[in-house]
């Protein structure tokens, strides 16, 4: 009898605790999908302009100020106009240029340059005293190479430059002695690791940051203005010394890409928009961990085969970090905003995931904080 009570008894209470559980069939609430605000996705982005002086209207602040662009880059030469003085005019002009570009910035800005020492640098004009180090004998001559590479890291503070894409490591082919050859260290790899390790030493010293180019390379013969490059008849792993030894002797916090087409990696696209050769081999073979800047995504290498939408979603799945637009080949004052709202676009689609935007900004974030903000900081004390 006290067995069939207690029996009356759970019978409700199990029928309770049935009813509280979830059910087994209930949906978990759903996660919010991870979005970036577009001032996020502007890190990302490098632009070009015009002028050598700025101000609150200008196009490049508006960029600064309303989409938080991670950088510039300077120009002296202007391939679109045909004429010098793009960005560069004398030192204390450049100065002030930088220095407001800065304090315009909510964060620390990548002010670069790309100068090597060949005719077309961006600071060959403003220093024509300063001997070209291609030129003669110079390169064999590592005191030289020491005192040049000295002499341009420490101008660049004095002006506010804080970037520079140099060294170029591409390996020279025998034949090839023209002008497209002009910024290349050497056939010999290791040869080209000694040189640029020089280099590297002296913008050390300074803090600054340098970005050895082009990942995995170019033919020697290529010209800025070329609509297509294939290196692979030229090319072996003996390419990717230089960049083995220079990962394993010191700090390397980011390299450039290059446009050309290397069928020996990637038979379909070319090395900025190439997973095989960026996250294959870039960083999960060489191990490289910092940032990935696109060589020019407006030279004509690229406009000429490719949308803007296609090059965006190539090189950001690809692995590059920092797209860089230099509105020198074509000029566009809306690029910066294009370019984010493509970003933007894709995301919302689903064609390019979260998660890469989320390492990609962990590593500009690191990039800032241990190169750029400390130099940055120096133009507005």
């Amino acid at each position: 009898m006290n067995s069939y009570r207690n029996k009356k008894i759970l019978a409700p209470i199990f029928l309770f605790a049935l009813a509280i559980l979830p059910s087994c069939t209930e949906k978990t609430p759903e996660e919010k999908p991870v979005t970036f605000t577009d001032k996020q996705i502007g890190q990302m982005v490098v632009v070009g302009f015009r002028g050598t002086e700025i101000n609150s209207e200008s196009p490049v602040v508006k960029d600064i100020k309303q989409r938080n662009i991670g950088g510039v880059i300077l120009y002296d030469y202007d391939y679109t106009t045909g004429e010098p003085g793009k960005n560069i005019d004398n030192p204390d002009q450049l100065l002030k240029l930088n220095s407001a570009l800065v304090g315009y910035s909510s964060t620390p800005p990548i002010i670069s340059v790309e100068h090597d020492g060949s005719n077309r640098s961006a600071l060959s004009n403003m220093y024509p005293e300063m001997e070209n180090i291609f030129s003669g004998s110079s390169l064999s001559d590592s005191a030289k190479v020491k005192d040049y590479a000295m002499m341009y890291a420490q101008e660049f503070m004095v002006v506010g430059i804080n970037t520079n894409f140099h060294p170029r490591l591409d390996l020279k082919t025998p034949q090839d002695n023209n002008k497209a050859a002009q910024n290349i260290i050497s056939s010999d790899a290791e040869e080209v690791t000694a040189i640029a390790s020089l280099i590297l030493k002296e913008y050390d010293t300074e803090k600054l940051l340098s970005v050895p180019k082009y990942f995995p390379g170019y033919s020697a013969g290529y010209l800025p203005t070329d609509t297509s490059d294939t290196i692979d008849g030229a090319w072996d792993e003996e390419n990717l010394t230089p960049y083995k030894q220079l990962f394993d002797k010191r700090t390397i916090r980011a390299v450039q890409t290059s446009h050309s087409l290397n069928t020996n990696i990637d038979a379909d696209w070319p090395g900025t928009f190439s997973a095989k050769t960026i996250h294959g081999l870039l960083r999960d073979s060489l191990g490289f961990e910092g940032v990935v800047f696109s060589d020019d995504l407006q030279k004509p290498i690229i406009t000429s085969r490719y949308g803007l939408e296609t090059a965006i979603k190539r090189s950001v799945n690809a692995g590059v970090d920092i797209l860089v637009f230099g509105n020198n080949f074509e000029y566009d004052e809306e690029i910066a905003q294009k370019v984010i709202g493509i970003i933007q676009k894709l995301l919302a689609e689903g064609e390019i995931h979260p998660e890469t935007i989320q390492a990609t900004l962990a590593r500009i974030n690191k990039l800032k904080q241990d190169v750029i903000a400390e130099l940055c900081t120096c133009l507005t004390t």
